[in-house]
């Protein structure tokens, strides 16, 4: 039986290459630790970066949320649209035969009518203010409403009866279960309350298709959206391929879509600039401090590079000394930036804004940072690997 020959070896050259970064590393850090108060300047610039940034990605995804809330807890798989509808908005109208074809297709268990529009309440106290009313057929429910925090949705079955946002209640006039008030000159009473039901608008209010419609004074064969619940066996692209071809007047599209086709067209507006300029400037803000900070830290050791140099460091050593004080502040930085920034979300959140923290941006941020870290110290790099190792004689 052959010998087995030994495992080779890591070559010297290699191993002493990763004992001088492991050296200059740690040298880094001792570095960093030695000037407190720089560090602490330095440190302060990541965080500002993270906490700016992550505050208006936060807020910005909770708008979006708003907007993008009736679509995801409609309970509907599709939505038949007027033609060309991007948006929810009140604007045209479906006839009730695009209701009746989508009842007759093949994998539909449920196809049902919502009105969408802005009415007026008019308070006992005198005064008024903008409600966006939604109408949804009993007792299938689709389009809502959700979030009840008092009240049930089965109260809608009862005549004349609406559902609104609790956090408006001191504003639509001190409103209790059982309060009577007034939408477009119409008599209603309140059945219950909804929590965090405020979009990029007036509040939402909920009551039983009928009632919405005698309210907008809309004729009993028009609606602005065919909501569409599939059987649990059916294909959602066959079924929406199939509506499409039934329903060539219109437009149809998933949950996913029309949740993504409001998304695109609140970014298209000035919401996403006025965000993505604001997210900009705090990094760019962070990253100057960071990258003023570092290059000042090497202007002020200057000496200490030179006879890092004269004793032997190359320029490669004293980038990767650099480079891993920029990866620490990144990463501290990061950390504390994201706790202050979680506390902070909470701190705000209400029902007029949530702001959201996808779990994956606490994930995200500290490689991001560190990449931006790195490229902030690039001016300091240049610096010392430039540097001549004469330097220390003068």
């Amino acid at each position: 039986m052959p010998e087995r020959s030994p495992p080779a070896r890591r070559p010297r050259a290699v191993r002493k290459r990763r004992a001088r970064l492991l050296a200059m590393a740690r040298l880094g850090v001792s570095m960093m630790l030695h000037n407190r108060l720089k560090l602490a300047g330095t440190l302060s610039g990541v965080v500002l970066a993270v906490v700016l940034g992550v505050q208006q990605l936060s807020i910005l995804l909770g708008l979006l949320h708003k907007n993008t809330m009736l679509v995801e807890n409609a309970k509907a798989d599709l939505w038949i649209l007027p033609a060309g509808t991007q948006m929810l908005q009140a604007g045209g109208r479906l006839a009730d035969s695009v209701l009746q074809r989508a009842r007759a297709t093949a994998g539909v268990m449920a196809a049902e009518p919502l009105l969408y529009g802005s009415v007026t309440l008019r308070k006992a106290t005198g005064g008024t203010e903008p409600v966006t009313l939604i109408g949804t057929s009993l007792p299938g429910g689709l389009g809502g409403p959700w979030n009840l925090v008092a009240g049930s949705a089965r109260a809608l079955a009862q005549p004349d009866t609406v559902i609104v946002e609790d956090s408006e209640r001191e504003r639509y006039g001190g409103l209790n279960l059982g309060s009577e008030l007034e939408l477009n000159g119409y008599q209603v009473r309140v059945g219950g309350f909804t929590w965090g039901l405020l979009p990029y608008g007036p509040a939402y209010a909920f009551t039983e298709i009928d009632v919405a419609r005698a309210i907008q004074k809309i004729p009993s064969d028009r609606m602005n959206f065919v909501l569409v619940a599939l059987d649990d066996r059916a294909q959602l692209a066959s079924v929406e391929r199939a509506l499409k071809e039934r329903l060539p007047e219109v437009t149809v599209l998933s949950k996913r879509e029309f949740s993504k086709s409001i998304v695109d067209q609140l970014l298209k507006q000035q919401l996403g600039m006025s965000f993505g300029i604001s997210t900009l400037f705090g990094v760019s803000v962070g990253l100057m401090i960071v990258a003023l900070s570092m290059f000042s830290s090497v202007v002020e050791r200057l000496r200490e590079f030179g006879t890092l140099k004269a004793i032997g460091c190359t320029g490669f050593d004293l980038a990767a000394l650099l480079v891993t004080q920029s990866v620490v502040y990144a990463a501290f930085g990061s950390l504390v930036g994201l706790a202050l920034i979680g506390r902070f979300c909470e701190a705000i959140r209400g029902p007029r804004l949530v702001p959201i923290i996808p779990n994956f941006i606490y994930a995200v941020v500290p490689g991001v940072m560190v990449l931006l870290c790195i490229l902030a110290a690039g001016l300091a790099v240049r610096r010392v690997v430039k540097l001549e190792p004469g330097r220390v004689f003068q």
